[in-house]
């Protein structure tokens, strides 16, 4: 299956789950209401007829006990019957305490007994319902009994039963359900319906997206995806652009990069063989040309070698391997070292330099790495500062903290430039650096040692370089704390 066939399937579930999950929910939905409408229908409409048949059927006893209670119930019935069906159009039952009908107003003859439940409850002096089917003319019929006790001076002396047929009732209630099951299922279209139009609007543009991504993914990285909403979809398209910028222009440095490099490297390559064809050429007879192209060849084989150191630390960063070698370290012997490093440069430059260093604790860190950092920011102050001009290095301990500030009076740093310095590849537009790694490799080296390297600069006004690394204790390594 192509990319493009599974980027399609994937849509389709997508869009067939969102879809799938609103019907499922609206059905459920559906189904319970119509459900409940149905039981409180039935129940509202059983519930009338029962209390219909209720009233009757308590005026037919209680009239029954005031006016005929003088005489038995089985001359009442000969005498009397019609009082009883009287009051209501259902049909009429008297019934024995031991379930045997005396009076059936439709006149059906039967040898069983009652037996029913309501027929129980009104044995025992309670009025008594019963819902199912009775044998009619000529079919069974869904029915509902009430059942009442007769009493004749407080005593009861049988049962009186009113039945009706439940069949309209039944008929409407089926009707109105019908109406409630044409209502769902339009619910359900409805739904469907939705459901589809908002499983589009969220799958069409996550199709865009995938589409511009594979675009993207495929080497195009001029495509930016089109912002039409703020939801997370509208995130992830700002995020994908987001990320093809930072891609272009991490591109771009590389190829800067590698385009600098080859020049760097090109430049001492050719004065070095520039100068010993010229050596070469002379037969070693004159003895200045000699010197120079001798000296001109060190001095370019030791740029060439620092910008090898660069690159060789700059992958070691980048592929994790660098561990720190910490040792109990004399920080003032450190910078004291330094001082007395870099003093031959400024002489020989014409800036002022200092190096000074508080009462600092001996602490573990290590000092070759540290040194590399503060050679590499002192190398940066003289640069960029004219003769004349002044470079310090303070070292001083503050609140668990040994601080290192290299400060120069120099031309400073943009405030364009300023948060990319530390960036890797980056030069800025008046920097004098071979790869544009030193200040990045700097920042790995602080950050390795749990510190921090913060950079202060005003252009035309000088730059401010701290370093901030914890004091480590001395615990268990070696190393006599010499530069």
């Amino acid at each position: 299956m192509s990319a493009a066939e599974k980027e399609k399937t994937a849509h389709k579930s997508i869009k067939a789950r969102l879809v799938g999950n609103f019907i499922i929910i609206i059905l459920i939905s559906v189904l319970a209401f119509e459900g409940l409408l149905v039981y409180f229908t039935r129940f509202y409409f059983y519930g009338n007829v029962e209390g219909i048949l209720t009233n009757q059927i308590r005026t037919a006893s209680d009239f029954y006990s005031q006016y005929f209670s003088n005489v038995s119930l089985e001359v009442n019935i000969a005498d009397n019957a019609d009082v009883f069906w009287r009051q209501t159009e259902a049909q009429v039952q008297i019934v024995r305490q031991d379930g045997e009908i005396l009076l059936d107003s439709e006149g059906l003859k039967s040898n069983r007994k009652v037996e029913a439940g309501d027929f129980k409850n009104a044995a025992s002096g309670e009025k008594g319902v019963w819902t199912g089917y009775i044998q009619g003319t000529s079919k069974k019929e869904h029915a509902m009994a009430v059942a009442y006790p007769l009493k004749a001076d407080g005593e009861q002396v049988g049962v009186l039963r009113f039945i009706t047929s439940l069949e309209e009732i039944d008929k409407i209630i089926f009707n109105i359900s019908v109406i409630f099951i044409v209502i769902g299922i339009f619910v359900i279209l409805v739904t469907i319906v939705i459901s589809l139009i908002l499983a589009h609007s969220i799958v069409q543009p996550l199709k865009l997206i995938t589409a511009a991504a594979g675009t993207m993914a495929k080497g195009n990285l001029d495509i930016r995806i089109q912002k039409d909403r703020n939801d997370e979809i509208g995130v992830l398209a700002d995020t994908l652009n987001y990320m093809v910028a930072e891609v272009q222009k991490r591109d771009r440095i590389k190829n800067d990069f590698i385009s600098m490099v080859s020049h760097e490297l090109r430049t001492p390559l050719t004065s070095i063989k520039g100068w010993a064809n010229t050596i070469i050429d002379d037969g070693f007879k004159d003895r200045e040309i000699l010197e120079d192209g001798l000296n001109i060849i060190v001095k370019e084989s030791d740029r060439l070698t620092n910008m090898v150191e660069e690159l060789l630390d700059f992958s070691r960063f980048v592929s994790g391997k660098v561990e720190l070698n910490r040792e109990k370290t004399q920080v003032d012997q450190l910078v004291d070292h330094l001082g007395k490093y870099m003093l031959t440069r400024a002489k020989k430059e014409n800036i002022n330099f200092t190096a000074e260093c508080g009462k600092i604790p001996e602490t573990e860190l290590d000092r070759d790495k540290l040194k590399q950092v503060l050679l590499n920011l002192l190398g940066n102050a003289f640069k960029f500062t004219q003769p004349g001009g002044n470079v310090s290095l303070k070292a001083s301990y503050s609140q668990g903290q040994i601080v290192f500030r290299v400060e120069d009076d120099g031309c400073g740093i943009s405030s364009e430039e300023l948060p990319l310095v530390k960036e890797k590849f980056y030069k800025g537009k008046n920097s004098k650096s071979q790869t544009g790694l030193g200040l990045s490799i700097c920042d790995e080296i602080v950050r390795l040692h749990g510190g921090e390297l913060l950079i202060e600069s005003r252009q035309g006004q000088g730059t401010a370089v701290t370093v901030k690394l914890p004091h480590a204790g001395t615990y268990g390594s070696s190393g006599n704390g010499q530069p």
